[in-house]
């Protein structure tokens, strides 16, 4: 009975193919490749080629069958799997040289090949692997070299991907908002005109004059969400980004608006972006005198306030495409503003947030009553806005002067007397009060309210302690510092002893220090001494010019007193004709004060 004919699916060389082969020529097969096996090395192409022949078939035929009749032996692994001839600083070499040449888009201009030839023509890696029996040296191929960036965590790819993120969280209603500005690519405002829509064919990178033409009148919007509740409120300016319209944008958001729109008050941080309007001196004397944190996001972090980022776009996309279908278009920005907080409050309070699964109002009405701070009014917080806290001195009152009140600041942490502070007013109070400005422990600025000191009957501040009723300012930090040094120097272990030795006049460190040992420790070198030119400067003859008869004869009265006599000037001209030299003087004197009588003239 002959045996029925099976079908027999194989590749060859990666062309698949159908055979139909019966069972008697697949076992004559495998009896070839035993036979094969059997011959050992070197004898077995000879027993294939007999075998071929004897079964009717091609030589490559048999290699075909056998191939795909028999089962693959399983691959040892290598001994030096998981490891790479490719050192961990060349893998970081070759990775620096293609994320440098990355465009901005991310497209990589340099390939793993480029980067391996650059580096190794120049001798900053070797990229090799070196045979350990041989000593042979290979190069390391492309894909080996990605392998081993891979396996070191720094191929390009890799490095790529964003750094995780950090959730972030806020404690309530109120406790921070963001706050990001954008322009509105689709609208300008011209006068008396209307809301007008920029044509894309008027309006493109190529034609920047149309654009220069209306930089005045183009639309912004500054959208401000509040984190916890998600809250949007959404306002529009005309011009530029600028710190003027933040501040506008920013207190008509803390303003109580309409019966329907519960969102207002004061938050206790924003965050913004690093742009020079949101950090410029207009919104952050505003925030400093409100005593509000501004949390500036660092550059190329959008997801840092990611929230008011797809608030922008749900303005866009939600409200501002019903501005097209609108039968007369706002003509002014407060008609803008109009619309957009109509759709605001409709939206804060038909939509559910994915996070809190509710309305945003209903989120935000979950404020309580210490977590809700009322702003002032719009007038005050535009002149907190202009106004920059002034610089006053710390009297040795421990007061100082602000607004023609007078302030007591010995409660402000670490003040001493000739400190300067940051004095600016306070808008929740009367023009009596103020608030200084100090950087605590931590490293954040802290706002304390300061009261006018109140004046008596005389003109004392009622603060004065009378007289007889003496009492001392506790110590500042300087006080504290100053007994402890003083203590130091007098090796005293109270203040009062300190007191004694200072005015026992004790030496300071007890006498133990010497203050010329740094002198007399210090061996000095010896210097022989230089060669040198004698000098040829020779020293210059002084005359001296003798008196006259006139001048000599004051000198000598006033000398002699009473003793002095006409005679005497008769004598002076008869010795000396030609003048009475200097040092002749004294003997001249004496020869005078010992004569008695008339003078008598000796002969010389």
């Amino acid at each position: 009975m002959p045996l029925s004919p099976i079908s027999i699916t194989s590749t060859d060389q990666g062309r698949g193919f159908m055979e139909t082969i019966n069972p008697a020529l697949i076992e004559r097969v495998w009896q070839a490749g035993r036979a094969a096996a059997d011959a050992g090395h070197g004898r077995r192409q000879a027993v294939l080629e007999q075998e071929a022949a004897e079964i009717g078939i091609s030589l490559p035929t048999l290699y075909r069958y056998l191939k795909s009749f028999s089962i693959p032996k399983e691959r040892k692994q290598r001994t030096d799997a998981g490891t790479s001839c490719l050192s961990v600083d060349e893998a970081r070499a070759i990775s620096g040289y293609l994320m440098e040449s990355r465009r901005a888009n991310g497209k990589q201009l340099a390939s793993i090949e480029n980067a391996v030839e650059v580096l190794r023509s120049n001798g900053e890696i070797t990229a090799a692997r070196i045979d350990p029996d041989t000593g042979e040296m290979s190069l390391l191929s492309a894909s080996t070299v990605s392998r081993a960036l891979k396996a070191y965590g720094v191929h390009p790819e890799q490095l790529s991907q964003p750094s995780p993120k950090v959730r972030l969280r806020s404690e309530h209603p109120n406790h921070v908002w963001q706050i990001d500005p954008s322009l509105c690519v689709l609208y300008y405002l011209p006068k008396e005109q209307g809301l007008q829509v920029m044509s894309e064919k008027a309006f493109y990178k190529n034609k920047p004059a149309n654009f220069a033409k209306i930089e005045r009148e183009r639309v912004w919007r500054y959208v401000i969400t509040d984190h916890a509740s998600g809250v949007i409120f959404v306002h529009y300016v005309l011009g530029a980004e600028s710190g003027k319209n933040l501040v506008e944008a920013f207190i008509h958001a803390t303003q109580k608006r309409h019966d329907q729109d519960p969102f207002h008050g004061l938050p206790r941080m924003v965050m913004v972006d690093p742009g020079s309007a949101n950090t410029g001196a207009v919104f952050t004397n505003l925030c400093r005198s409100l005593g509000i944190t501004v949390q500036v996001n660092q550059p190329g972090q959008p997801w840092a306030k990611g929230q008011v980022e797809k608030a922008n776009d749900i303005v866009e996309c939600d409200f501002e495409h019903r501005l097209r279908y609108m039968e007369r278009p706002p003509r002014t920005v407060d008609e803008i503003n109009n619309c957009a907080w109509a759709w605001m409050r409709y939206y804060n309070v038909t939509k559910v947030h994915s996070r809190t699964q509710e309305t945003r109002y209903s989120s935000w009405l979950r404020i309580r009553p210490d977590q809700l701070q009322l702003a002032p009014s719009v007038q005050v917080m535009r002149e907190l806005a202009i106004m920059r806290p002034e610089t006053r001195v710390v009297s040795p009152h421990l007061t100082i002067q602000f607004k023609g009140h007078l302030f007591s600041v010995a409660d402000v942490p670490d003040v001493m007397v000739g400190v300067k502070l940051q004095v600016t007013r306070n808008p929740w109070r009367d023009d009596d009060s103020a608030q200084v400005m100090f950087t605590n422990a931590e490293g954040r600025e802290v706002v304390q309210v300061l009261e006018a000191e109140q004046v008596g009957e005389f003109g004392f501040p009622e603060s004065a302690v009378a007289i007889g009723d003496y009492q001392r300012h506790k110590d500042t930090v300087a006080d504290t510092e100053r007994k402890g040094v003083e203590r130091l120097l007098m090796d005293a272990p109270t203040d009062e002893a300190a007191q004694q030795a200072r005015k026992e006049k004790r030496v300071a460190f007890s006498g133990r220090i010497d203050p010329m040992k740094p002198v007399t420790d210090t061996r000095l070198p010896g210097y022989l001494q230089k060669a040198g030119v004698p000098s040829t400067v020779t020293s210059p003859i002084v005359e001296i010019k003798p008196l006259t008869h006139v001048e000599a004869g004051k000198q000598l009265a006033q000398r002699l007193a009473s003793g002095w006599r006409p005679e005497h000037f008769t004598w002076l001209k008869q010795q000396y004709p030609d003048g009475v030299p200097q040092e002749a003087l004294p003997e001249v004197e004496q020869r005078l004060a010992r004569g008695a009588g008339p003078l008598k003239l000796i002969a010389q």
